[in-house]
């Protein structure tokens, strides 16, 4: 009894998260080296100079929120999220900024050239990132051999259930 006592306790315990709100701006390092505890939260700080926090969704290895110093670029958050994968589409990278006046504005980029070609055909520019910045890297979802095998097998499934309908139904 004691046992699933101490079981329960460490369960509920896991559970209680401690939140605070947080500015989009850091001077230096906040707490020196923050562990990954959180989820999705990666400190790539400064401890010298100003910081900002942005987010990275889709398409990369590790999406999450970021601190970043100031004078990151997208191409650098990108770097620091491990990169991009390959169902990624980067000729529709976005990056979406809610403005001072509290209306919101969408950015289109294309890094194909950066990434895929030999010579770059177009001006990349190099976006600077700004606190709260959401960059968003779409993509489409790869399907692998069990999804194809899921699939097969339920039609298959299904077909089998209907000719026994059908059999039976006869009789």
């Amino acid at each position: 009894m004691r046992a699933f006592l101490t079981f329960l306790y460490l369960l509920l315990i896991s559970f209680v998260n401690v939140y605070s709100q947080q500015e989009d701006y850091q001077l230096g390092l906040s707490q020196g080296y923050r562990a990954q505890n959180q989820g999705a939260y990666y400190d790539y700080s400064d401890p010298d100079g100003l910081n900002i926090k942005v987010s990275v969704w889709g398409y990369v290895k590790y999406p999450g929120r970021y601190v970043i110093p100031q004078r990151s670029d997208i191409k650098d958050l990108i770097s620091y999220a491990g990169g991009i994968s390959d169902d990624s589409y980067l000729d529709e990278i976005r990056v979406y900024k809610v403005l001072p006046d509290s209306s919101q504005q969408m950015l289109k980029f294309d890094y194909e050239d950066l990434w895929w070609n030999e010579n770059l055909q177009k001006d990349i520019s190099l976006y600077r990132l700004e606190a709260g910045d959401v960059l968003v890297i779409p993509g489409r979802p790869r399907l692998y051999w069990e999804n194809y095998l899921t699939l097969g097998l339920s039609i298959v499934g299904v077909l089998l259930s209907l000719t026994t309908l059908i059999v039976t139904a006869n009789k």
